[in-house]
């Protein structure tokens, strides 16, 4: 690795803190934070590369902590290992529910630690070079948001060269965050891993591209293809997600998972993607969600 990882030790004990940050110095840089509010102020502005994350702390607990990285698309990717006093597999249990990656118990041994940090600072290491080389999204293994604006700008400029349709659908999955809550992120990144696989199904031509956008949230993108072909291909996508049978505990849409989806259709003008085209399929997303969500909403414009 040409750059130096960083790796951001959280623990409400000085001593804690300084042992870590000792042990890990000479194989990443080391930033440190006494407390939860102090933990998120720090990820936030330095996106380490790990996190190693104590559970028994004052006024925010680590498991606190871990929710509200992962509720937040900026951090949710960041890996976290819980190093806990709390030695039951149960506590274990919890800690890997919420998306940690690994679990250390306290009293832990400094090789130990050293060669599980390493261990996964390599894992974080790979993910990336697979991201920016391959441009494929880590968690899921379809396209990411940067493979799909390449694809845009292309089928775009190509959508223009020969009057050809461009169509463009955005997923939401249904009241994600509260699955999250009530089933942890480890269960959560399992459906979205699902969800993935079955959009994957719907990329039938050369062309045709779906990506991961962000957090629960993906695109669909479909050149030569017309509003009434698109909007039948959303609705199939639509059924076909609730026809997974994904148990949704907590959604008030469905006993299982559904998604919400918003296209549009236009034919390319010029040589720049318009910033229109997005926001007319974003709207008829919100559309869907306003009427009831399990929607699939397609707007065709005309001017």
């Amino acid at each position: 690795m040409n750059q130096r990882q960083t790796v951001l030790v959280v623990d409400d004990e000085k001593q804690n803190r300084t042992l870590l940050a000792e042990l890990l110095k000479d194989d990443c840089r080391v930033a440190l934070a006494g407390n939860g509010n102090q933990a998120l102020d720090r990820a936030h502005e330095l996106q380490p590369d790990l996190i190693l994350l104590d559970v028994m702390m004052p006024d925010m607990n680590g498991y606190q902590v871990i929710q509200a990285l992962k509720n937040d698309d900026t951090t949710r990717q960041i890996p976290v290992i819980f190093i806990s006093a709390l030695d039951s597999p149960a506590d274990e249990e919890r800690g890997l529910d919420l998306g940690a990656v690994d679990y250390i118990t306290k009293p832990f041994h400094p090789s130990i630690v050293r060669k599980r940090v390493r261990n996964h600072l390599q894992s974080v290491h790979h993910r990336h070079l697979l991201e920016n080389l391959a441009m494929i999204d880590s968690l899921t293994e379809i396209a990411n948001r940067r493979r799909y604006d390449e694809a845009l700008e292309h089928e775009w400029r190509r959508g223009a060269r020969n009057g050809s349709p461009l169509s463009l659908a955005i997923i939401d999955v249904d009241h994600f965050k509260a699955y999250n809550d009530r089933l942890g992120h480890a269960e959560g990144d399992h459906v979205l891993r699902r969800i993935a696989r079955a959009l994957s199904a719907f990329v039938r031509r050369p062309g045709d591209l779906v990506a991961r956008y962000g957090g629960e949230e993906f695109v669909l993108l479909l050149p030569e293809t017309d509003a009434h072909a698109a909007a039948e291909i959303g609705e199939e996508i639509r059924a076909s997600i609730e026809n997974l049978h994904l148990a949704h505990p907590n959604s008030p849409v469905s006993n299982y998972i559904t998604i919400s989806l918003g296209g549009t259709t236009l034919i390319p003008n010029g040589g720049q993607v318009a910033p229109l085209f997005f926001q007319i399929a974003d709207d008829a997303l919100y559309a869907a969600k306003a009427d009831g969500r399990n929607r699939a909403f397609w707007r065709q414009r005309t001017d």
